[in-house]
């Protein structure tokens, strides 16, 4: 074959590619819904696993770890969470999470006297001074609610503008919003679920339903 009669039957053929990749229908995926959920625990790690670590994946990447990891190990695979992949999580809640796994998942007891003391860091301690009231925005970032929610554009939940807009003529928004952050759910903007975040307290969530209404 000659150079010319191989440049063409290359041309031709690339051509024919090309040809082929315009034409053909765009490629539709449909993931399944997402059914994985913690498992129920009365330890204070369960209602902040399910709020934090569901803000980057999924309660399967749990099972997905070694069984029978111990108090130890798993304290360190939360550490690991916050200071490498940066979850929005600060030292003590590594601590209770990691307790909650342990115990959970792990080769712990609920009622072992580590997985107590990693749970309840305060119990025995001086009560604490009055903490200054918190702004929204440190809220929104400190509880990884920005990992899902952005003021004016759609995120994995609508935008803050969106809800605000929502409840723009409800007498009671406040109370309805505050419900949503506190409990979770899922059904009302999509099937995407939103984690309760029933730890913060109710002046943490007044402060955030009041910023978002007033968007």
């Amino acid at each position: 074959m000659t150079l010319m009669k191989f440049m063409t039957t290359v041309l031709c053929t690339a051509q024919v590619c090309l040809a082929g990749m315009v034409s053909a229908a765009p490629l539709s995926i449909t993931l399944p819904p997402e059914t994985a959920v913690f498992k129920p625990s009365a330890l204070p790690g369960y209602p902040l696993a399910q709020q934090k670590c569901s803000t980057c994946h999924s309660a399967d990447y749990i099972n997905f770890q070694p069984p029978g990891m111990s108090l130890v190990q798993w304290t360190g695979e939360a550490s690991k969470m916050q200071h490498v992949y940066g979850a929005p999580i600060n030292d003590q809640d590594v601590n209770i999470i990691g307790a909650y796994l342990a115990a959970t998942y792990g080769s712990a007891h609920a009622s072992d006297a580590d997985v107590q003391a990693a749970s309840n860091p305060a119990a025995g301690q001086p009560p604490a001074a009055p903490v200054a009231k918190v702004d929204a925005m440190t809220l929104l970032q400190n509880n990884g609610c920005l990992s899902c929610h952005a003021i004016d554009h759609k995120v994995v939940g609508p935008a803050y503008h969106e809800v605000a807009a929502k409840y723009g003529n409800d007498p009671q928004a406040l109370t309805r919003v505050t419900s949503s952050i506190q409990s979770g759910g899922t059904g009302k903007w999509g099937e995407i679920p939103m984690p309760p975040y029933a730890q913060l307290s109710p002046d943490d969530l007044q402060t955030l339903a009041t910023f978002i209404l007033h968007q």
